[in-house]
């Protein structure tokens, strides 16, 4: 990991990368905003299978350009409103 210094007044403050999804699109009716599904594999700590996680995240689309079923790439920003803090980096496949 990737880590930047940022000077503030007399201490240095380090931070790490922003998180990075790629999931599929399962909404575009809200404006500038998509609903996102990242789908993730956890290991049960109990019975040692793979459990398969979806976590729909809201994600902003200043261009309207996403469309259901596509694959999008997300990174994590700033909060831009209640639930979304989220930004549409790239489409990384189109919905056919």
């Amino acid at each position: 990991m990737e880590e930047e210094e940022v000077k503030t007044g007399e201490a240095a403050v380090k931070r790490g990368r922003k998180k990075e999804f790629v999931g599929q699109v399962k909404s575009d009716k809200m404006n500038k905003t998509i609903v996102v599904a990242v789908e993730t594999l956890t290991l049960h700590p109990l019975y040692k299978k793979y459990v398969k996680r979806i976590k729909k995240l809201k994600a902003h689309d200043e261009t309207n350009d996403a469309k259901i079923g596509d694959r999008v790439r997300v990174i994590e920003c700033r909060p831009i409103s209640r639930e979304k803090c989220w930004k549409l980096v790239e489409i990384v496949e189109r919905a056919r």
